[in-house]
């Protein structure tokens, strides 16, 4: 009995094995022919980043302050957030260029409702503009810029800004914007900005005493060139 037992244990192992096989087998030329009319494959190309388009593609409204101040035929105008990462890598390749082809500046400040400290950014640079020199405050809008990552609140904005004034000589009031001018000129920059039909920052304008040209934010390699073939028409 035990010896019929063995011999049945191992018939069925050797008949479980060669139907694996063949199950094996099968699926694999099925495989194959299923396979073998169709086009080989071909290497993955991975997709470059779709280019964001001016003002996330929203036309400009009210387009009648885009104009150059008086004495200029040309200049950049810009709406900018002074907590918004694109705006900071903007910010350098704007006053290159403008110093570059000698043209002005026109900033405006928009800062968005949803981040935390922009205005109050905004408010210290105009305090530093108007009371102090726009040189100053040109290099505390590019200071903060460059150190963004090491604001992330009000608190860690205001230690920012008292280190600042110290390191440039400067004394911080104890109340920067008491008269609220300030905050009045940022509020109307803004509201200049909403106007404009600004949906994006920065918002980057080359204009002209005849036209305009919007550049986006994924064309800012190009702002050299707007602006020499803007200075070159200007000058025809």
């Amino acid at each position: 009995m035990k010896k019929t037992w063995i011999a049945w244990s191992a018939a069925i192992l050797i008949v479980g094995a060669v139907a694996a096989y063949v199950y094996t087998s099968s699926g694999r030329a099925a495989s194959d022919e299923s396979t073998a009319g169709a086009a080989p494959a071909q290497p993955v190309t991975p997709q470059a980043p779709p280019q964001e388009a001016f003002n996330y593609g929203r036309p400009l409204k009210d387009t009648s302050m885009l104009q150059p101040p008086a004495g200029a035929k040309v200049a950049i105008f810009e709406f900018e957030d002074l907590e918004c990462p694109a705006c900071a890598r903007a910010f350098p390749i704007v006053h290159a260029t403008a110093a570059a082809f000698k043209v002005p500046v026109v900033r405006r400040d928009y800062p968005w409702p949803f981040h935390i400290w922009s205005f109050d950014a905004a408010i210290t640079a105009r305090y530093l503009q108007d009371k102090v020199s726009p040189q100053l405050a040109d290099q505390f809008r590019g200071d903060v810029f460059a150190s963004q990552s090491r604001i992330a609140s009000k608190d860690d904005l205001l230690a920012y800004t008292r280190a600042w004034f110290k390191s440039h000589g400067q004394t911080l009031p104890f109340v920067i914007d008491a008269s609220g001018a300030c905050r009045n000129e940022v509020e109307a920059d803004r509201a200049l900005g909403d106007r404009l039909g600004v949906s994006s920052t920065p918002c980057i304008i080359v204009v002209t005493q005849t036209g305009f040209v919007p550049v986006a934010y994924s064309n800012l390699g190009q702002l050299n060139q707007i602006v020499s073939d803007a200075v070159a028409k200007s000058r025809s």
